[in-house]
């Protein structure tokens, strides 16, 4: 069951209206990073957890997330209100689609199910969602060099600090499974390469070294070519 309070869910606040700006603004409602996406990814992941209180977790930030997306709206809306004679409207998505939100990103693709990333698995989806909130505030961040005005900054300053905390309630979700850190899940053994690390980038005269290709965690191949024909 779903109700829906007539106030946002954080104050959302634009000191004066832009249309482009309000353009760049669609990739968070109806682009593959925005704030639909991660709703309805980490809702119908739910339904898949046995464990409660990470399905309890993943509906709590679904919701929020949902609240996210009616903050991009309004911001949306309000760059867009009454400003349909400007010149910065007529070159803008709005021109032709009208004022306020819609389901497209900043280029005009419009928002598709192939964003969403999901696979029955609590790890691997976790995991998924941690790469989502990546994006997302990769997003933000981009937005927020370019903002015309500090209302829309401070909103989404807090856009991206949720994510932030998002990215963190789920590594805690993973680190409780003991997964945070462990590649390993499912039933299926791998085989004998699994600590395999092959240089298939060498240019004869500098290669990189690690702890991601290094004891006592992986064996490296220094010449694969030669170890295969040997």
């Amino acid at each position: 069951m779903f109700f829906h309070k007539k106030e946002a869910i954080h104050v959302v606040n634009v000191d004066e209206a832009n249309p482009r700006f309000a353009q760049l603004l669609l990739e968070q409602f109806g682009g593959a990073t925005g704030e639909l996406s991660a709703a309805l990814q980490y809702w119908v992941q739910s339904f898949h957890v046995e464990d409660a209180g990470i399905r309890d977790m993943l509906q709590d930030i679904a919701i929020e997330e949902f609240g996210h997306l009616e903050m991009v709206g309004k911001m949306i809306e309000a760059h867009t209100k009454n400003v349909d004679q400007t010149d910065a409207f007529k070159s803008s998505l709005f021109a032709v689609r009208g004022m306020g939100p819609h389901f497209l990103d900043s280029q005009g693709s419009a928002w598709t199910a192939n964003y969403l990333n999901e696979g029955g698995d609590v790890v691997r989806d976790l995991r998924a969602n941690i790469a989502a909130e990546a994006g997302a505030r990769q997003t933000y961040e981009a937005l927020i060099k370019l903002v015309p005005d500090e209302g829309s900054k401070k909103t989404l300053v807090h856009l991206l600090t949720r994510e932030i905390s998002h990215t963190k309630m789920f590594m805690e979700a993973l680190n409780s499974l003991g997964k945070l850190d462990d590649p390993f899940f499912g039933n299926i053994q791998p085989d004998e390469t699994v600590d395999l690390y092959y240089n298939l980038s060498s240019d004869g005269a500098t290669d990189e070294r690690g702890p991601w290709n290094s004891e006592p965690n992986f064996r490296y191949i220094a010449d694969p070519v030669k170890n295969v024909q040997s």
